[in-house]
């Protein structure tokens, strides 16, 4: 695994930026207008497409909000503390971050992220847990398929908590780790492939102890998880 460099902001990004530090340089408070999408355009430039991008990142971290329609355009938004740790989640991401810190945050959260799958998986949580550990039995003769197929497990298996604070905090590990990460493709190399089968028997135990329903088997799974 290696760090690679940030990649340069798309055009929708750099005015989300933008955005952001207008409301900042104004001091606008929940409610305020920000802007309307024709004022945006005049001002940067940019296409509908672009702008209506910018505004929907801006929606998704809890920034703004987007009203339609007569008297409409963007307005900042009154977020649920909820929402307020994604955004802080998203500039502590945007900050000099190592794949190490996320993973070290990930696994503080994943006996609780486990135990409470196990305690709270419905009927169709268990088919769609199914469904990806065959997944990721097909990937096991390449580490970067696997890693993908790997994080979209564990991605499911956090869904299910209803602890959305915790939640929160575990995804956003997950998607740190994937876009701060290459994984050198390991294809033909037996090594590679005894320790990606030795990795998917791990994950067979996790996820038959959560589908099972039995915390302390699943404690225990996390654990051997832990210890490879």
């Amino acid at each position: 695994m290696r760090v690679v460099n940030a990649a340069p902001l798309t055009r929708a990004e750099a005015l989300a930026a933008d955005i952001e530090s207008m409301i900042a340089d104004r001091g606008l408070g929940p409610g305020d207008l920000i802007g309307t999408m024709d004022e945006f355009r005049d001002r940067s430039g940019y296409g509908r497409a672009t702008i209506s991008e910018a505004a929907r990142l801006l929606s998704d971290r809890g920034t703004v909000e987007i009203r339609p329609g007569r008297g409409g355009g963007l307005f900042v938004a009154d977020p649920n503390p909820v929402v307020r740790l994604r955004h802080t989640l998203l500039t502590v991401r945007e900050a000099p971050t190592t794949v190490a810190d996320a993973i070290a945050v990930r696994e503080a959260l994943e006996l609780l992220i486990a135990t409470d799958a196990a305690r709270h998986r419905t009927r169709q949580d268990i088919t769609d847990l199914r469904r990806l550990l065959a997944a990721l039995r097909r990937a096991t003769t390449g580490t970067d398929r696997f890693m993908r197929a790997n994080w979209a497990l564990h991605e499911r298996i956090a869904e299910i908590t209803p602890n959305p604070l915790a939640k929160a905090v575990y995804l956003s590990m997950i998607r740190c780790v994937t876009e701060l990460s290459e994984h050198a493709d390991s294809d033909g190399e037996s090594r590679a492939e005894d320790h990606l089968r030795l990795r998917f028997d791990l994950h067979v135990e996790l996820v038959e102890a959560i589908i099972a329903g039995d915390v302390t088997r699943t404690a225990a799974a996390v654990e051997r998880h832990r210890a490879l």
